[in-house]
């Protein structure tokens, strides 16, 4: 059968049946947007409508090209008459002002109308750091376990691994090897349950971890208070002790934590006048560490200016001290803004 059969086969144009539906025209926007290539996120729907759409699509056979710019017409003028649109629904309203209400009061109304947290689930639980994912998966079953660490990222699933026990780690590597039949819809519930566990949590006044807020607190502390609360820390409470000198990043601990190609970074923040100063008040055998660390790292001319201007300041222990402090919160500084990363003192990256 000739193409020109084919279509005379057809039902006759949808403009020749009498005045089209909005749903028809609906129907007719979407087509041309498709064709046309553009990115329609119809998901975004809701199911009824994405159903109502789909069927309507299958209903329609052709239409003529004056009913075709007609509607398109139509939907153009439409749209030039809107003024301003809204989010049309609770999850929508909530998902708008993000951040611009109080937790506590976006959890109560998402409660409230029983609206799920938007968006992928997994893409939150994801982005959940190893120790919390590491109690999130203690608490599972071993099966919801093994769907956890297939959906998030491999690396990060190897890190959650290696913290659990030896036992628990293995069956939930076995679990992992019978998900395949797991269909998309149950891990989609797994996933809208645990974050509902952590829609549950009530939030938390410090973004920061105990041991982290102490640990910054006594960066720039004096050495003699510092080593005096961390000796007292240990009486009371020897694993958090050992957290938070973790947490503290002072001039000695230069050479464990800070990568040798990073140090001429340091050097570009700090003041020559700040990072010399900091040099001739190097007195303990960890500070001279970092001062040497940081000398083999710049150049042989900038290590050479640095050691004579040093050789011939005096510097008090609270000028010297305060120098250190500032060449530590140039380091902190280029952290933050995501320049340079420090080394975990825990690791055994060179």
């Amino acid at each position: 059968m000739s193409h020109a059969s084919s279509l005379a086969a057809l039902p006759g144009p949808s403009s020749g049946r009498g005045p089209l539906t909005r749903r028809a025209k609906a129907a007719i926007v979407v087509q041309f947007l498709l064709n046309e290539g553009a990115d329609i996120p119809l998901s975004a729907l809701p199911d009824d409508l994405q159903a109502e759409l789909t069927a309507q699509l299958g209903r329609m056979r052709y239409i003529d090209r004056e009913t075709l710019n007609s509607v398109i017409e139509e939907f153009t003028n439409e749209l030039e008459q809107i003024g301003m649109s809204f989010p049309g629904d609770m999850a929508g309203a909530l998902s708008a002002l993000d951040g611009r209400i109080s937790h506590r009061t976006a959890a109560r109304l998402r409660k409230e109308a029983g609206v799920r947290q938007t968006g992928d689930p997994w893409e939150r639980i994801n982005g959940l750091e190893e120790e919390r994912l590491e109690t999130l998966v203690l608490g599972e079953s071993t099966e919801v376990a093994a769907v956890m660490m297939s959906k998030i990222e491999t690396a990060k699933a190897a890190k959650v691994l290696a913290r659990l026990p030896g036992d628990r780690a293995r069956r939930i590597s076995y679990a992992i090897s019978m998900t395949a039949g797991v269909s998309p819809e149950a891990v989609d519930r797994i996933g809208l349950s645990i974050a509902a566990q952590l829609d549950a949590e009530p939030p938390r006044a410090f973004e920061k971890k105990p041991n982290e807020r102490v640990g910054a607190i006594l960066n720039y502390a004096a050495s003699a208070k510092r080593d005096e609360v961390l000796e007292g820390l240990e009486e009371t409470d020897r694993d958090f002790a050992e957290a938070v000198r973790k947490a503290i990043f002072t001039f000695a601990n230069i050479p464990e934590r800070l990568k040798p190609e990073d140090v001429p970074k340091i050097t570009r923040d700090v003041p020559g006048d700040v990072l010399t100063m900091a040099i001739a008040a190097s007195s303990s055998e960890d500070d001279l560490k970092a001062v040497e660390f940081i000398l083999e790292n710049v150049s042989k001319r900038m290590s050479g200016s640095l050691r004579e201007d040093a050789a011939g300041m005096s510097v008090n222990a609270k000028k010297g001290e305060a120098a250190m402090n500032e060449v530590v919160s140039a380091i902190r500084d280029l952290v933050n803004t995501g320049e340079i990363e420090l080394r975990d003192p825990d690791g055994d990256d060179d």
